[in-house]
């Protein structure tokens, strides 16, 4: 039996005109970060166990890959086997995202970097998925970070900074749901969950969207939730369903919330609608973003045409302490390639001077690297085919990998003026 030949599941091969589409929209994002003042670092694509198990990546540290460690004693392979613990196994692991690995750059490399650092990671991840549409084990993120800054300056600086990328990439009508980790909660202690409770309530939470309000209470029924806290977080489910947030502010922020919950906070998150249009501002009160570090404001891309998000982000100001023992400030957003490359069209990858080259099998090689050589000189992208009878298959092919026009060359083409080029 012949073996499979595809990539392993979770993984993806990329034909030409797809590696086009992508190369081209990574350009547009790195333009328009480049342009809002953001440098781009690169890290390694593997990290120390332990920095990726330290509690730091939310539930993403189920799905980390690991790497095992060289020349494993037998012993220490039984000793493992028997205390069913294969992660003694490992020492290192493949990053499951790019914030993990720019906390420890930045404690790393704090004495070169300005006060305040704004940086651009664009790099492949990996997680232990069940590979289905739309999920991977290997993707791409691209993330803006500013380390540094402690003021609602970086969360307006970097949503401006993705809502223009998103323009530049065609996909108009987005915008940005908004929460604070700080209000959850706040609502949380209202409703009457006790603090120890919170963690596990807001991964449920985090699950409305996929299993609904009823889904969500009923969980965390079962899950022995303190019960009068499930009526009103129940109670308030079924209130704010039918209730509009905008236009983003106060006035929206207050509505939507439990009575109770700190008007500092409340006003503190408004203000971004000073800075930010708040036509592209939507409060919703249920945006948990799963994970655990974050610590102030998180934000979601929503678009009109698609039910699912487009990347996120927010303010993680705990994480790089861990590695420095003190506090410094950071703020992130990731726009989810993968979802976003899918929606742009491969067609607009096309160049008009990107040149398709038929040739007799008797044209030399010395003839047709020397016209391929002319053009490319005068800026022209070339690709040189043996012309076939299937003519219009090679066109077709040639199309779909970005080339424009062609031109038929015989043993007469001695120059670029001899060439009748045709649009394809």
């Amino acid at each position: 039996m012949a073996q499979a030949i595809t990539p392993p599941r979770g993984m993806r091969d990329f034909l030409p005109a797809e590696k086009a589409t992508r190369e081209r929209a990574l350009g547009i994002i790195r333009t328009s970060y480049t342009a809002h003042g953001f440098d781009e670092i690169e890290t390694p694509v593997m990290e120390d166990i332990e920095r990726l198990h330290s509690g730091l990546g939310g539930d993403n540290e189920k799905l980390s890959f690991s790497v095992l460690k060289r020349a494993i004693p037998t012993e220490d392979l039984e000793k493992a086997a028997a205390e069913g613990d294969a992660q003694q196994l490992a020492d290192l692991g493949l990053r499951f995202d790019l914030t993990v690995p720019l906390a420890r750059f930045y404690a790393s490399h704090r004495g070169e970097l300005p006060s305040v650092f704004r940086a651009i990671q664009i790099a492949p991840v990996w997680r232990a998925e069940r590979p289905q549409k739309g999920r991977y084990r290997q993707f791409v993120q691209c993330d803006i970070d500013i380390i540094g800054e402690p003021s609602q300056l970086a969360e307006a600086e970097i949503i401006t900074a993705t809502l223009a990328t998103l323009d530049e990439l065609g996909l108009a009508g987005c915008t940005i749901r908004i929460n604070d980790r700080r209000v959850l909660t706040a609502m949380l202690d209202v409703f009457g969950f006790g603090a120890a409770e919170h963690p596990q309530v807001l991964i449920t939470v985090d699950k409305l969207d996929k299993i609904g309000a009823d889904g969500v209470v009923t969980e965390l029924r079962e899950r022995g939730a303190t019960p009068a806290a499930v009526d009103a977080l129940d109670a308030f489910f079924h209130r704010v369903t039918t209730l509009e947030f905008n236009p983003f502010g106060v006035r929206a922020i207050t509505k939507a919330l439990p009575a109770g919950v700190d008007e500092a906070l409340i006003a503190e998150l408004a203000a971004l609608a000073d800075v930010i249009d708040p036509a592209k501002l939507v409060f919703d009160p249920f945006l948990v973003r799963g994970m655990g570090y974050y610590t102030g404001t998180i934000f979601e891309i929503a678009h009109p045409d698609f039910t699912f998000s487009l990347g996120g982000g927010g303010r993680y100001d705990g994480m790089i302490g861990r590695f420095l023992g003190q506090e410094v400030a950071a703020c992130g957003f990731s726009i989810g390639f993968e979802r976003i490359v899918d929606l742009l069209q491969s067609d607009s990858v096309g160049a008009p001077d990107a040149l398709l080259l038929l040739h007799d099998p008797s044209a030399s090689p010395a003839q047709l690297v020397g016209l391929k050589t002319q053009l490319i000189a005068s800026g022209t992208r070339v690709r040189l085919e043996r012309r076939t009878k299937n003519t219009k298959a090679q066109l077709d092919r040639a199309q779909a990998s970005g080339f424009g026009s062609f031109a038929f060359v015989t043993p007469a083409t001695h120059s670029v003026e001899d060439l009748e080029v045709k649009p394809i």
